[in-house]
């Protein structure tokens, strides 16, 4: 079993998360996590904040030498803004007399379901976990996930489809390959894989900044080599799908999750949307479409995972909307934290990572292992009989006990 839990404040000293059932024997390279960190902290629309903290995680126990050792393993990253705080968010300090309470709720963040379901006098106390900053920690544990995968030849990818109401040309991008799609989203500020709809997209950003307003968007992330048989239809929290749906819908401001065709489906003949099952000697048994988005019944069925997820536009608006002062009930303009004006890049990058996660969970689930080196053994076992099974021959993955 692989599970992870997270602390930490968005003005806090730091932020931690602890994963605990790693496999003994992973390799695992800090510099791939502090990349991860890096790429959620770009594209085009982010906010100030973005330049004052430059996130690196810290592993302080689980691992030596470099490799993992069974036990959990403890990440943490530091906030750097923590210097400016320190007088109203300390952990031990007593509170001041004269520290000034946050009564103005923002709508559309958590602010007034919080404070109302904590019994908090100060709106603060709730905004600080809510906030998106702790989305750092859901992308460091998702690139030590994803180091896993990659030993089983498991690779992930996001990129924007749409922003406000530009979206990607479709046609445009039929025929690019998963590797080509990656890089070009990679170099895009808006990590849009169409250049012509991502200048439109940085385009529609500078106006919405300049209007005091924000936009939202939709990401799609795709995982490659995922093998047939993470998940199962025995019940509905098992479904692979279903805890896909369930871990990006806990990001936050995330409104929407589709796997495959999604909602499109729901337009369509059920000729137009499921999946031929096919044959030929070399494939053995395969699907000329992906209609399903590599998932049928709640179980990988082999083809790549495709998941989109629709992203609101961030609440906090410049030209705040309306609130009520708790403290006075007098009607108030919303009070302004520091901002961005699109945030669907990033969060892009927090789903892809949102994903590995899943699907390390799902792959150790599985095929558990105290070791990496037995995991790959049930692993190549697993691969080999489902290749005599679908009519084809398979190279058992390589292992550091056969190399």
């Amino acid at each position: 079993m692989l599970r992870y839990l997270t602390a930490g404040e968005s003005h806090g000293p730091a932020l931690s998360a602890i994963i605990e059932g790693l496999p003994a024997g992973l390799p695992l390279d800090p510099e791939q996590i502090d990349r991860q960190l890096w790429r959620r902290q770009q594209g085009h629309g982010r906010g100030y904040r973005m330049k004052i903290e430059s996130d690196k995680a810290e592993i302080t126990a689980g691992v030596r030498f470099r490799r993992t050792l069974g036990t959990p393993l403890a990440l943490t990253i530091v906030n750097r803004d923590y210097s400016h705080w320190t007088d109203r968010m300390s952990p031990t300090a007593q509170q001041p007399a004269d520290v000034q309470q946050v009564t103005k709720p923002r709508p559309g963040h958590a602010d007034l379901p919080g404070v109302l379901k904590y019994e908090f006098d100060d709106v603060r106390n709730a905004l600080e976990r809510a906030s998106a900053r702790n989305t750092a920690t859901l992308v460091a544990v998702g690139a030590v996930a994803r180091q896993l995968l990659a030993q089983f030849g498991i690779s992930l990818y996001a990129h924007i489809v749409q922003i406000g109401q530009v979206t990607v040309d479709v046609a445009a991008l039929s025929g690019v390959t998963h590797e080509d799609m990656a890089a070009r989203a990679e170099a895009s500020a808006v990590r849009a894989a169409d250049p012509h709809a991502a200048e439109l997209m940085v385009a529609a950003i500078d106006g919405a900044k300049q209007a005091g307003d924000t936009l939202g968007g939709i990401f799609e992330v795709v995982a490659t080599g995922v093998p047939v048989g993470l998940g199962s239809y025995a019940m509905p929290d098992r479904r692979l799908d279903a805890r896909i749906a369930g871990a990006m819908m806990g990001i936050q401001a995330i409104k929407g999750v589709e796997i495959g065709l999604g909602f499109e489906a729901a337009r369509r003949f059920g000729s137009q949307v499921h999946d031929a099952i096919l044959h030929d000697d070399l494939r053995g048994i395969y699907r000329p479409t992906n209609g399903a988005g590599g998932i049928e019944g709640g179980i990988s069925n082999g083809e790549p995972i495709v998941v989109r997820v629709a992203m609101k536009p961030i609440p906090t608006l410049y030209k705040p909307l309306p609130s009520v002062d708790l403290a006075t009930k007098e009607p108030f303009l919303a009070t302004i934290e520091r901002s961005d004006a699109c945030a669907a890049p990033a969060a892009a990058v927090v789903g892809e990572n949102v994903l590995a996660w899943v699907l390390a969970e799902a792959l150790v689930e599985k095929f558990g292992g105290d070791s990496l080196q037995e995991m790959q053994r049930n692993v190549a076992g697993y691969t080999a009989r489902v290749a005599v099974r679908a009519g084809r021959s398979v190279q058992a993955p390589e292992t550091e006990e056969t190399r």
